[in-house]
């Protein structure tokens, strides 16, 4: 049997255990979705949203990429954030990295990675940013780790630049963005930081939203 026909059947089983415990289970999800999650995590394969979270399908509102980064220029990103706040007006969007992430790592070194290299610079920022930190942990890991969570604060501070999310805080003083790191060492997850809805940020980065010189934008 190939591997890709271990997931079909993965599937059967899924479907069958869940219609032995609501036998209208695929009907009520076909209805639509009301999440309050929006999840802004990493593509590594052993980060799945869902499992870590207990989450049942219909709870979080998911995007992927590589070392969950949010940029500014991501239209695939900020497509997702403007679908999550403006229609299903999501109360928490969470910004989840994890320990050992291969972007991080990578971004610290010097290796050219090709394509990638455009993404990982953003990483690179970072470290760049609070290279004065990272300088006086002596131990490597522990600079890996701490550039991770970094890393995931930044991303915090990144969404709340948006206009999207600031126009959101303004008009329905929703969501509260969360800043989480994974271990995948312990399986547990870890608080990092919380913007509630509000939350004063460096004035260049706040918005005024004057409809008549100029609209709201991203």
């Amino acid at each position: 049997m190939d591997s890709y026909q271990k997931l079909l059947l993965g599937n059967r089983a899924w479907v069958a255990d869940k219609l032995a415990v609501h036998p209208d289970y695929f009907a009520r999800q076909a209805d639509g979705q009301k999440p309050e999650f929006l999840w802004i995590g990493c593509s590594d394969s052993r980060v799945p949203a869902e499992d870590i979270t207990g989450a049942e399908p219909g709870e979080l509102f998911v995007h992927r990429n590589i070392a969950n980064l949010v940029i500014h220029t991501d239209l695939n990103m900020l497509s997702v954030l403007q679908y999550a706040v403006e229609v299903l007006r999501v109360k928490h969007v969470v910004v989840c990295g994890h320990y050992n992430c291969g972007g991080v790592k990578n971004a610290m070194s010097r290796q050219n990675f090709g394509l990638i290299n455009k993404w990982l610079r953003h990483i690179k920022d970072v470290y760049r940013f609070h290279q004065r930190e990272l300088s006086c942990l002596a131990d490597p890991q522990a600079r890996y780790d701490r550039l991770v969570e970094l890393n995931v604060i930044e991303q915090v501070q990144n969404l709340a630049q948006t206009s999207l999310v600031q126009n959101c805080w303004r008009e329905h003083n929703l969501p509260s963005i969360h800043g989480w790191v994974y271990d995948l060492r312990s399986g547990c997850l870890k608080e990092l930081a919380c913007l509630r809805p509000g939350s004063q940020l460096e004035d260049i980065y706040m918005f005024d939203f004057d409809k008549e010189n100029g609209g709201e934008g991203i």
